[in-house]
């Protein structure tokens, strides 16, 4: 079974590329009509404010350590902790971040797949 193909994407540590916050490494991979975003994250790291997008839906799934974060209203205080293997969505203007990235027990790390639709260009890698 051939699984090095242009269609096939698996866990490589080599792909994950640096981001200019400390601590974020992310793999992107692009479609025509989504992307996903696999983030690495170091427990504790800081970096992430309110911000919505008003052209991208965005889904995360959580899998490793956990995603203790604001979503909602743009001054919600109500914070939400999304561990493993649990979901968010935010659709097209809805306000999330601040978070606070948790690490798990192995790596210290928090792992969220990103999904957008349409793919940001400001995401794309070459």
């Amino acid at each position: 079974m051939n699984l090095t193909n242009q269609f096939c994407h698996f866990f490589d540590d080599d792909e994950f590329k640096e981001t200019e916050r400390a601590g974020f490494r992310r793999r992107v991979i692009t479609g025509d009509n989504l992307q996903l975003c696999f983030w690495r994250i170091k427990g504790g790291a800081t970096g992430s404010v309110m911000h919505n997008h008003d052209h991208h839906e965005q889904l995360g799934i959580i899998a490793r350590g956990k995603l203790d974060f604001r979503i909602g209203e743009k001054d919600t205080e109500e914070r939400v902790v999304i561990e493993p293997n649990q979901v968010y969505l935010a659709p097209l203007g809805v306000w999330h971040g601040d978070s606070i990235f948790v690490g798990d027990d192995e790596y210290d790390e928090c792992w969220i797949l990103d999904v957008f639709a349409p793919p940001r260009d400001d995401l794309r890698e070459g």
